[in-house]
């Protein structure tokens, strides 16, 4: 069991402020297509992702879907592992989810702060069918 990396999200209807902040600071944008790219005036802001070493940082604005707070992802090798030592030490993750290619937990601490673990989704090779 071994974390990989974190990420850190903050949902805010200042995101298009705060990514500006972060641009600023001379931080790398991802490429997100029109919808979130700085340089497309007629588009509304609708988020940005901003790579940090081995993790990243991610910016959305609020919404019914999204509402706001702020985020902590833990990027572990093996969610499964995770969760099941997680409980074991008196945890209660909810899920998994499996999403953008990742195994995803939930958990809150009791501070309210989000807090997900995910791994990769491993790829199983496929079998040649006999014939």
């Amino acid at each position: 069991m071994e974390v990989l990396g974190i990420r850190f999200c903050s949902v805010t209807p200042e995101a298009a402020s705060l990514a500006s902040v972060l641009d600023s600071l001379g931080l790398p944008r991802r490429e997100m297509g029109e919808a979130g790219n700085p340089a497309s005036e007629s588009a509304s802001f609708s988020g940005a992702v901003f790579p940090a070493g081995t993790g990243w940082i991610e910016v959305w604005p609020e919404g019914p879907e999204l509402p706001a707070g702020i985020l902590l992802q833990i990027v572990v090798d093996d969610a499964i592992a995770f969760a099941a030592h997680a409980k074991k030490n008196g945890l209660d993750p909810q899920g998994p989810v499996d999403a953008h290619g990742e195994r995803i937990y939930f958990l809150q601490a009791p501070s309210g702060l989000p807090i997900t673990f995910q791994s990769a989704l491993k790829t199983e090779p496929v079998e040649a069918e006999a014939t």
